[in-house]
Parts: structure tokens; C-alpha cells; sequence
């Protein structure tokens, strides 16, 4: 019974006396994988990331409708970027350069609400306004009689919409915008510069975000009132 006894306390004893057991922890020399949890979203991500960001904001510097129509067109034009003949290039170019034309023309398109209630659009010229719609006048509106302070108040009226020297720097502008966002789109972007290095990813990445900084600034020191064709409220 005593041997017993001390074989159990032994027992015990030595149980107590073992250091306790460490905890495993994997040893990995895969240098990818060290990578990655580094960098769990990877390069590549944050590019596009940024593209996007930079995008979202140069998209409300420009005319809806010129955005709506190289969005629609250039995945057809580029066939998905593929590009793979001649043509897909030289369609793709074509549609950049109509739209950035079309972003400068939009930017001397005003409106405005004529005494009779309608709304007018034109664009501003050095000698006054040149109304796009006069069709939608009052048909009897030349049996109207109109005094000559009438007619010199209404020419006064045009006479506020001619061409200034702000009209031509948002001119400028909205066409490196539209560049800048033309050169961020991925089908552009596989289409000319799928073979591009680092260097160039990196400048393709950051230029919508510089483009968009700058122009919002220039926006700023040189407000505009014109409400061009397609354009949001904000640029009131």
C-alpha cells in the first residue's frame, strides 16, 4: 500500500515537474505568400482603386451625354480592348477625339428662359447668342409689335451671353479632363497600353486623380454661370 502510494506521488510529481508544451507555430519560407500577407489587396487593386476614385470625380466636370456615348461606344469600338485589328484602333481614336471636341463645344452652350416662359439653347459667339431651337418660338410672335426700348433690351439680354475669356479655359479643360478619363478607361487602357511597364500603369493610375484635382481648382478661380447642353446644376 505505502509502494503505492509513492509511485503515485512520483507520478504526480513528475507530471508537474514538465515544462509545459509550446505552442506549434508554422514555419513557412514561401516569400509569396509573405508577400501577400503583406499586402493582402495586392497592386493591382489599389490601381484600380484609384482609377475609380478619380474617375467618379472627373465624370461630373463633363457634359452626360459625351460620357454616356464613349462609354457605350468603346467596348464595341475597341472590341473589349482586344483590339485586334487596325480598325478597332483607329475607331477608338476617332471617338476619343470627336468626344473631347465635343466636351470643348458644350462648354460655350448656354440656356436660358425667354420672357414667354420657354427654354432656349444656344451657344455664345463674339457678337452675342446664336439660339439652337428658335424654332419653338410663338409662330405669331413677329405679329407681336415690340417698342425699340423692347428690342434694345433684348439685345442688351444677348449681348450677356457672348463669348468670354473664361468660356475658352473650360473649354481647355473639359478636354484634358475627358483625355485624362479616356486614358483611364480599361478598354483604352488593354487596347494601347497593355504592354506598358510599371511606369506607365503609375501614370495612368494617378493622372485622373491629378487632372481632377487641378481642374476643380481652376473651376474655382474661374466660376462660370453658363448652363451648357448636358451639363448638372452645379456648374450654376
Amino acid at each position: 500500500m505505502a509502494e503505492s502510494t509513492s509511485i503515485t506521488l512520483a507520478t504526480r510529481h513528475d507530471h508537474l515537474q514538465q515544462p509545459p508544451q509550446q505552442q506549434l507555430e508554422p514555419i513557412i519560407h514561401d516569400e509569396h505568400y509573405s508577400s501577400r500577407q503583406r499586402t493582402p489587396a495586392g497592386s493591382t487593386y489599389i490601381v484600380i482603386d484609384k482609377t475609380l476614385a478619380g474617375t467618379a470625380n472627373l465624370v461630373k466636370l463633363l457634359p452626360c451625354g459625351t460620357v454616356i456615348a464613349f462609354q457605350a461606344l468603346s467596348p464595341s469600338f475597341s472590341n473589349c480592348g482586344l483590339c485586334q485589328t487596325p480598325a478597332n484602333k483607329y475607331l477608338t481614336i476617332a471617338l476619343i477625339l470627336l468626344c473631347a471636341l465635343s466636351c470643348c463645344f458644350f462648354s460655350f452652350t448656354d440656356s436660358f428662359i425667354d420672357m414667354d416662359g420657354k427654354l432656349y439653347y444656344g451657344i455664345a459667339t463674339f457678337k452675342g447668342f446664336y439660339i439652337f431651337n428658335s424654332g419653338a418660338r410663338p409662330k405669331d410672335e413677329s405679329s407681336i409689335p415690340i417698342s425699340t426700348a423692347g428690342m434694345r433690351s433684348r439685345k442688351e439680354e444677348m449681348n450677356k451671353y457672348k463669348i468670354t475669356f473664361v468660356d475658352f479655359i473650360h473649354a481647355l479643360f473639359s478636354c484634358l479632363v475627358f483625355m485624362a478619363l479616356a486614358l483611364g478607361d480599361p478598354y483604352v487602357h488593354r487596347c494601347f497600353f497593355d504592354r506598358g511597364d510599371e511606369n506607365t500603369k503609375e501614370w495612368l493610375a494617378n493622372l485622373p486623380l491629378g487632372v481632377g484635382f487641378l481642374t476643380s481648382l481652376v473651376f474655382i478661380i474661374f466660376p462660370t454661370s453658363r448652363k451648357g447642353i448636358g451639363y448638372s446644376d452645379h456648374r450654376t
